[in-house]
């Protein structure tokens, strides 16, 4: 067989058009790999093999033509037209044999080394293919409008759910609030070179809208978690950046949260009994740290303050320029076992590794004077925040 791509490219979709499944396989390379995008992977010939029987067994009279071929050094795209009766004696891909007769035009870029095909990526209309088959209604049809109002409001609901959008609360700083109800903050500050670093990242439903809003602002660059807790690690692991966190709360970021040092029977009973369902709802499970921040780093213009006794590790972020501080769990603007806002108070006792570790990180944030301090949850203090941090 002559090795040129045209030649092995028009030898294989011959073999095809003849239904000859042998003379196809031959054309592959032995660790060749056929991508049929959006359904499966055939590696090797073998699985080229079952691939073709299963589907000339499902269509015995599946007529395949070639429409055109472009050729270019190694690699070939040929545009392709098939059709036959979904009739046979086996299912295809899981789906039984409806009878209904289909089309099907499609696009294949072949890859050919030492006179062998050694990839393949086949693109063809798999949604109009389900149309065809009744997998889906008509397009257009009552039941398609149908089956669109549906998922839209699914969409919808799961917005609902996933977060507000990106509202500014400083200077290149934005944030984003989640959860049910919305006591969930996540920050993004814009980074000097394009793309926001993420701190914090809230709950696992809060995902796809702290992807969104960060990439109107140029995509996310890094996260940089606060402290290990299941209500600040909870989508990190789906925003596919690296994530940071202080040393001291490594291990519980990539292990359990934190959970070892909780004592749910602090809470009221009712709380006692909500908080492990809250639990498995908001934590998108262990996360992988790609490395540590420190007392005194730098963070996209924000210096890292260590304000242990919540979390052995929590930190804070403090900008000098105009006293901004990001203060995660270091103070709560909300009961937790109410829902009810107001004046700020320390984290609960329950979740605390060191309450009275807490208290001192507290005065050690009033001594920064902060101009505002964004909590994790709930709203922020404005105004006199040193004082109102003295009386917490």
């Amino acid at each position: 067989m002559a090795a040129d791509a045209r030649s092995v490219a028009t030898t294989y979709f011959d073999a095809l058009t003849r239904r000859d499944v042998e003379a196809a396989v031959a054309c592959w390379a032995p660790d060749g790999v056929d991508h049929f995008i959006g359904q499966t992977t055939a590696e090797g010939p073998d699985e080229v093999r079952a691939f073709f029987t299963g589907l000339f067994r499902a269509i015995p009279d599946f007529a395949f033509s070639v429409e055109s071929m472009t050729v270019e050094g190694d690699r070939a795209a040929v545009r392709w037209h098939a059709s036959g009766t979904f009739s046979g004696d086996t299912a295809f891909q899981g789906i039984e044999p409806t009878g209904q007769h289909v089309t099907l035009t499609g696009l294949d870029l072949v890859e050919v080394r030492d006179g062998r095909i050694a990839r393949n990526e086949a693109f063809s209309d798999g949604l109009g293919l389900a149309r065809q088959l009744g997998m889906l209604p008509p397009l257009g049809s009552r039941g398609d409008q149908g089956m669109l109002r549906a998922f839209n409001a699914k969409t919808r609901a799961a917005r609902r759910f996933a977060g507000t959008p990106a509202e500014p609360v400083a200077d290149r700083v934005w944030r984003i609030r989640g959860g049910v109800p919305r006591a969930m903050n996540v920050y993004l500050i814009e980074d000097d070179g394009g793309g926001v670093t993420v701190f914090d990242s809230g709950v696992k439903s809060m995902a796809s809208a702290i992807t969104s809003a960060a990439s109107g602002l140029g995509g996310i660059n890094r996260v940089v978690l606060s402290h290990a807790h299941i209500d600040h690690r909870g989508s990190a692991g789906a925003l596919g950046a690296p994530v940071l966190i202080h040393p001291a709360d490594r291990a519980d970021a990539e292990g359990d949260a934190g959970q070892h040092y909780a004592h749910l029977e602090r809470l009221a009973p009712h709380a006692r009994l909500v908080y492990p369902t809250l639990f498995r709802m908001w934590d998108g499970g262990p996360v992988e740290i790609a490395g540590t921040i420190e007392e005194g780093d730098d963070v996209s213009g924000f210096r890292v303050v260590h304000l242990p006794g919540h979390a052995p590790g929590q930190v804070a972020l403090f900008r000098e320029r105009d006293g901004v501080a990001l203060t995660s769990d270091a103070f709560y603007t909300m009961n937790i076992e109410t829902g009810r806002h107001g004046a700020p108070r320390l984290a609960h006792d329950a979740f605390n590794q060191d309450t009275e570790q807490a208290r001192a990180s507290v005065r050690k944030l009033a001594a920064l004077r902060p101009s505002a301090a964004w909590p994790g949850h709930a709203e922020p203090l404005t105004g006199d925040v040193a004082a109102q941090l003295a009386t917490l």
